[in-house]
């Protein structure tokens, strides 16, 4: 069915992904990495340590995808195999998780409604599995308290040297599920803080596994969460898309256009913000001038919210994932021929789906300070 140079390409590209999510394995989870010096360098032991963080993750990105490829193969619908992308930008002093995700494209035709639902969902049920399962047996068995202190040693003596030298401020914002799992399941006097679950790497891992899901599974255009809406609510798709999607990017720039900022600042930063508004509605259905009417809109609600409530900030790191999902992925869902009601047990699986994003997104993922 795939030829030996799609096997091989796939292939390699899994292992890359591998290395590189090792490679930042090492830098968050042992704070090391291959181009630093003395202490600070990854070894091929804390390589191989390392990979207490890829292999769950990026076992859990695979298994997401092959929910959806098997389903695929289940319904003959042609997909390619997943393929994955593998990044590291620890070379130029960037942070990163040693990939952009994994996907599969679709070769054949889908024309039913209950195959779309079927292949869009089985991924995120797929991997969130696995995630959950993986963040019970991480918090159960979290290591002793002052393991902390073989990353950072300067947490137990304040004379270490290097002890006040300046670091990556950097958080992790929590869940419904993960904050539950951590009262549950978790030693209190060993329970991590989010600043310092990036050093455990079952619990980083399980992390990142909950945000992807929760990423695939917002309810806009053709995300597996899209296609989760178009088979419960098919009439509805659009409306709910087009709202959902107006929240996202809605929340995302709230504070970027603050009327506290200077003036010469706004006179760059409104153009361009509502330029970037539009190219997001641009593969909407709407027409040209409730495109411009919505974007105005928006952005002046924006500016009056920051007028009245200048602490309330959305997260601006989600602005550019939400160009991808308008400019380049479109709000809208591929047609069907028909509408023919789901089983009552696909129903419920939907309503689970949307119950999992709830308890598994984070407003705000990665903060940097």
């Amino acid at each position: 069915m795939y030829s030996k140079k799609e096997y091989l390409v796939h292939g390699l590209l899994f292992v890359l992904t591998l290395i590189t999510a090792t490679l930042a394995g090492g830098e968050w989870v042992l704070g090391k990495s291959v181009l630093a010096s003395d202490d600070q360098f990854l070894s091929l032991d804390d390589f191989w340590k390392a990979t207490a963080f890829s292999i769950p993750f990026i076992g859990i990105l695979l298994i997401h995808e092959l929910g959806h490829f098997f389903t695929s193969m289940y319904h003959k619908v042609k997909c390619t195999l997943p393929f994955f992308i593998p990044v590291w930008l620890g070379f130029i002093g960037i942070p990163s998780i040693g990939t952009f995700g994994a996907v599969i494209r679709m070769k054949g035709l889908v024309n039913s409604r209950k195959k779309f639902f079927d292949i869009g969902i089985a991924g995120p049920l797929a991997g969130f599995v696995v995630a959950l399962g993986l963040l019970i047996y991480g918090f159960s068995n979290l290591p002793p308290a002052d393991y902390i202190y073989q990353v950072h040693p300067e947490y137990a003596d304040p004379n270490f040297e290097g002890y006040g030298e300046e670091v990556l401020d950097f958080d992790l914002g929590n869940n419904f599920l993960f904050w539950s799992l951590g009262e549950v399941f978790a030693d209190p006097e060993r329970m991590p803080s989010m600043s310092e679950v990036i050093h455990y790497p079952f619990l980083f891992a399980g992390y990142l596994a909950l945000f992807f899901t929760a990423l695939n599974l917002l309810p806009i255009g053709q995300l597996d969460g899209g296609h989760v809406i178009f088979g419960l609510f098919p009439k509805h798709h659009q409306t709910v898309s087009l709202i959902a999607f107006t929240g996202f990017v809605g929340y995302a720039g709230l504070g970027f256009i603050n009327p506290y900022l200077p003036f010469d600042d706004l006179l760059l930063r409104i153009p361009l913000y509502v330029g970037y508004l539009y190219l997001c509605y641009s593969r909407s259905a709407l027409s040209t001038q409730n495109k411009l009417t919505l974007v105005l809109s928006l952005a002046a609600t924006q500016y009056a919210i920051a007028f009245f409530k200048p602490e309330w900030e959305g997260y601006q790191g989600w602005l550019f994932f939400a160009f991808l999902l308008g400019r380049v992925m479109g709000l809208r869902h591929p047609e069907v021929s028909g509408y023919k009601e789901l089983s009552p047990m696909r129903k419920v699986l939907g309503w689970i789906a949307i119950l999992i994003f709830l308890i598994s997104f984070s407003p705000r993922p990665f903060l940097f300070t």
